[in-house]
């Protein structure tokens, strides 16, 4: 009896697993087929050829990455072999990307088409931590952003940034005395480690009143949160699976604790601020109160959304801005041309003055010049992506519907038919006299999606 037990048993487990290789097999032929598929699809776009049927161009890609190449020079390469519309494939995806400037105005110009839902929803949540949310960076859906935005505009207008003038005063005169302490000389200075310092100092100052006193010295968490979720992001996005792994445990822990204290410092902004709006207190004049103030007109007071916006702010407004100015910086030590002009400009303009004022920046024409060539040799946001839902013909290449196509500014900006003499940089290039390619420069994205903090973004670092 106890034989035929176990011979059932062992049966039963030899049929169930029997069951599960073959159902295996099957999902696999059917994955296989969907990329055979998918290629069908699209192999009459031009592109690389791929490094493997399942795989696509991943090897490629992951080699460009394990030599600390920048993967956009890859793009580059692509792009003037292959022309302006060209695809890639990933597992079973397909991307294209488009240095073609008549694809830049129509889809970035239009709200017909929506962000790439599958990159966007990447960043929803980081590690299985909520991230950025639906924010204004990530929120695919065109009618929720647009009313979000609606709330935000106010707090971004040039009348409400002059009244923050004199925090970036304050800010810029800290780091002017630092600056003094150490230039005696003798001491390298690690001018990206201060200017990350200083912007971080302002953007938490100017949009939620805290004051991290990180030019002084101050110790903090924030600053270091900030680096450790930018890197997770970046992993995360090249592997979404890579949690999974217990080599990758100890620092996604970390990234998943920085995540968190991003999340419980915006929650604790936002609630003081709330309950100093309800009891009628005197109100910090700050992008924060500007956004509540807006948000209870337009009775949208929605704490989830206002946390994904907060963490959207430091992730989008302070890395990159720090990134630019000190890739500006960099250029102007190799460019003493470049920065004697400048010199010459700002001894005019400003003079010896200790407070600028909003007019005292505009007038610095050069130095807006100098600026935007930095956005185009050294954008800090290397391009946007947006979802083709239906049939649309580019460079006349048909691309068929479902698919994402991707706009890449870095590339674009350094080719030779958009931008003479493209390595070379040339703040003449920005001149009001000059004449400007088209659709081609979009280091803040373009048409209703643009980036909400640009005007900002560049005030900020002129003023600095």
């Amino acid at each position: 009896m106890w034989h035929s037990v176990i011979v059932h048993c062992l049966s039963w487990v030899y049929s169930g697993f029997l069951l599960i290789i073959i159902g295996a097999v099957v999902a696999f032929l059917a994955y296989c087929a969907y990329i055979k598929y998918m290629h069908l699809k699209y192999d009459d776009i031009p592109g690389p050829p791929r490094d493997s049927f399942l795989l696509g161009h991943i090897p490629t890609l992951s080699k460009a990455e394990e030599n600390y190449s920048v993967v956009h020079d890859l793009f580059l390469h692509w792009a003037e072999i292959y022309g302006p519309v060209f695809k890639i494939n990933i597992l079973h995806r397909v991307m294209i990307y488009s240095t073609s400037p008549e694809s830049v105005k129509e889809c970035l110009m239009s709200s017909k088409y929506p962000k790439d839902p599958y990159t966007y929803n990447q960043l929803f949540n980081l590690f299985g931590k909520r991230f950025l949310g639906k924010g204004l960076l990530t929120d695919p859906d065109h009618d929720h952003w647009y009313h979000q935005r609606r709330i935000m505009d106010p707090a971004f207008s040039n009348t409400y940034l002059k009244e923050m003038i004199g925090i970036f005063n304050e800010r810029a005169e800290q780091m002017m005395e630092k600056l003094e302490e150490k230039a005696d000389g003798h001491q390298e200075v690690s001018m990206h480690s201060i200017i990350n310092r200083v912007t971080l100092d302002v953007i938490t100052k100017v949009a939620f009143g805290m004051d991290l006193g990180l030019v002084e010295g101050n110790k903090t968490d924030f600053p270091n949160a900030i680096s450790k979720v930018l890197t997770g992001m970046m992993r995360y996005m090249q592997n979404p699976y890579m949690q999974y792994f217990p080599k990758h445990w100890a620092f996604v822990r970390e990234v998943q604790e920085s995540a968190d204290l991003l999340r419980k410092t915006g929650k604790e902004c936002i609630s003081q601020r709330k309950k100093a709006m309800q009891n009628g207190e005197e109100l910090p004049k700050d992008i924060l109160t500007k956004i509540l103030q807006c948000a209870e007109l337009e009775n949208a007071l929605d704490d989830e959304i206002m946390l994904d916006n907060f963490i959207t702010f430091f992730i989008a407004g302070q890395e990159t801005t720090a990134n630019q100015l000190s890739f500006t910086v960099m250029e102007l030590t190799r460019q003493p041309e470049i920065m004697t002009k400048l010199r010459m400009e700002v001894d005019e303009v400003i003079g010896f003055k200790r407070d600028i004022s909003y007019d005292d920046i505009q007038n610095l024409n050069y130095m807006t010049q100098v600026l935007k060539e930095s956005l185009r040799f050294y954008p800090p946001g290397p391009g946007t992506s947006r979802y083709i839902k239906e049939d649309t013909i580019f460079e006349g290449i048909k691309i068929p519907g479902g698919v994402p196509i991707t706009f890449n500014t870095y590339v674009m900006g350094r080719m030779e038919k958009f931008f003479q003499d493209p390595f070379k940089f040339d703040p003449e290039r920005f001149h009001p006299a000059a004449v400007k390619p088209y659709f081609c420069y979009f280091p803040f994205a373009l048409g209703p999606r643009s980036c909400l903090g640009q005007i900002f973004s560049q005030v900020r670092l002129l003023h600095i």
